[in-house]
């Protein structure tokens, strides 16, 4: 059965919800509504909201009929204002858009929510142990727990950083982590993010937006805050400076105003204090030591937290024809003259083929089953399998290895025939390069569309910071398809996000 949300405020609706303060919430449960799944982030069995959800719908309850409407409007004002913006690069009529944000929050019990940081700290641990390990002795390839055949095939393997060991052994420092919930409540992990994870700035300013919208909640309910996350994100860099017992020079890289992710890049260097630089705003000196071009002179840079592929970083090292990195930057990190973060070559495990490996690699690092599992996955590199799939794929997703941003990939149960049969051939051309899942019958939460509340299906992704500690965000970014029935949470092809509430409730979920 699944949940529709007429408007909040309508007094045609099959059923009400009532608050503590009796006023009547009306949140309908419509049997008739298909295509989105039974599990629900805010409305439990029996159409009740869940013990997490209850101040807010109590709080919903007292507004005036016209109130939600009236704050996603000074909402949407203030991002215009603000200029919150993110860009896709296929549209050629707009560089940045404005970013889509729904005002009704997702909610989770604290409860709940800390089995899921253990478990985000225990994958990235075991995560940086792994990358350290194959540019290294490689021993889980030699004791045959890894196969040497999808290192062989890794794009972003890279071989100029063999016999390297950064700073705590740790290349992934910033990882962002996507999360689903199944229809039977139960947390997967979706993919992990380590080469240049983004969206933590949406999530910061997500909270701003819904502290000036619902202010009354901040200050009665215990919601966990994220507001640290900038200081955490200093301290994670911080640790990694060669000149130990002086404040660090920082410079956020970023490849510049055209990049999607620049209002992030921009905005965190800000929050940090940090320099943000260009690639041509950078000089490697003779002594290995990365410089930033002042008005003063040259100052020399003690980390860069790097907002641009591997493939651009070094034209010395990697791509020759780049003009976004800096020149003798390998070098330099090589010498240990400058950390980088995320350090080259950690996406190696950024890879959704070594995800389906993560159990195994959390079992030979630690010796642990993980917290979270992953999603039942099947890989086309093995003729078994790959029949399997193939025979199947109108009930699959099929993915390849190195896209994202929701790209490259097959829906099947939405995909034509002839869509299927293309991406067949793909998959015999290449099977290295694609895994397969079931498809996930996500949660949803009620959304706003248009003047009604409606489910639309969301996921969330985490933000964990490795260094000398370990620290993962009290929530993340929720990303939601504003789509009806759609997927797809990426901003680049309709969504849209929510602030992310983990409530101090006691055990309630």
């Amino acid at each position: 059965m699944g949940v529709r949300y007429p408007h909040p405020f309508s007094r045609h609706a099959s059923c009400y919800i009532h608050g503590m303060d009796s006023a009547p919430l009306p949140i309908a449960l419509d049997s008739a509504y298909q295509g989105i799944g039974p599990y629900d982030e805010l409305i439990g069995p029996g159409g009740k909201p869940r013990p997490a959800a209850q101040p807010l719908f109590d709080y919903l309850a007292r507004l005036k009929p016209d109130d939600l409407d009236t704050r996603r409007a000074a909402v949407d004002a203030a991002i215009m204002t603000m200029g919150i913006t993110f860009t896709v690069y296929s549209d050629g009529a707009n560089i940045d858009r404005a970013w889509p944000f729904d005002i009704i929050p997702r909610i989770m019990a604290k409860s709940e929510w800390s089995r899921i940081d253990a478990g985000l700290k225990q994958r990235l641990t075991a995560l940086n142990l792994f990358i350290d390990d194959l540019y290294n002795e490689q021993r889980i390839v030699n004791d045959k727990v890894f196969p040497i055949e999808v290192l062989a095939g890794s794009k972003n393997f890279r071989p100029q950083c063999r016999g390297i060991t950064p700073r705590f052994g740790v290349w992934a420092h910033i990882c962002g982590t996507d999360l689903v919930r199944d229809k039977d409540g139960t947390i997967y992990v979706l993919e992990d993010n380590l080469r240049v994870p983004s969206g933590v700035s949406y999530m910061l300013e997500n909270r701003h937006v819904m502290k000036r919208l619902f202010p009354e909640m901040f200050e009665t309910c215990s919601i966990l805050p994220v507001d640290d996350y900038p200081a955490r994100l200093y301290d994670t860099l911080a640790a990694l400076a060669p000149r130990q017992g002086e404040r660090p020079v920082v410079a956020v890289l970023t490849p510049g105003i055209f990049n999607s992710a620049y209002f992030e890049h921009s905005y965190l260097a800000q929050q940090m204090g940090a320099y943000l630089a260009e690639g041509s705003d950078l000089i490697v000196g003779k002594d290995d030591v990365v410089y930033l071009k002042t008005v003063s002179g040259l100052t020399a840079v003690d980390v860069i937290y790097r907002r641009i592929d591997d493939d651009f970083l070094d034209p010395e090292a990697f791509r020759p024809d780049s003009v976004l990195g800096i020149p003798g930057l390998m070098r330099a990190w090589r010498a240990g003259t400058v950390g980088i973060a995320n350090a080259p070559g950690a996406g190696v495990a950024d890879d959704k083929v070594v995800y389906t490996f993560v159990p195994k690699i959390i079992k030979y690092y630690l010796d642990q089953d993980p917290i979270i599992p992953n999603v039942p996955s099947y890989l086309c590199m093995y003729d078994d399998q790959r029949d399997f799939i193939l025979a199947n794929l109108d009930k699959l997703v099929v993915k390849p290895a190195n896209e994202s941003g929701g790209y490259g990939m097959l829906i099947g149960p939405r995909a034509s025939s002839k869509e299927r049969d293309q991406f067949a051939e793909r998959i015999k051309a290449n099977p290295r390069n694609y895994m397969a899942q079931p498809t996930i019958d996500i949660s949803t939460a009620p959304t706003l569309a248009g003047h009604h509340l409606a489910p639309r299906h969301l996921d969330l992704r985490p933000f964990v910071l490795q260094s000398d500690k370990l620290y993962a965000t009290t929530g993340g970014l929720t990303r939601v398809a504003m789509v009806e029935g759609s997927l797809v949470v990426n901003s680049s092809q309709g969504g849209g996000s929510k602030d992310t509430w983990i409530v101090d409730v006691g055990t309630g979920a």
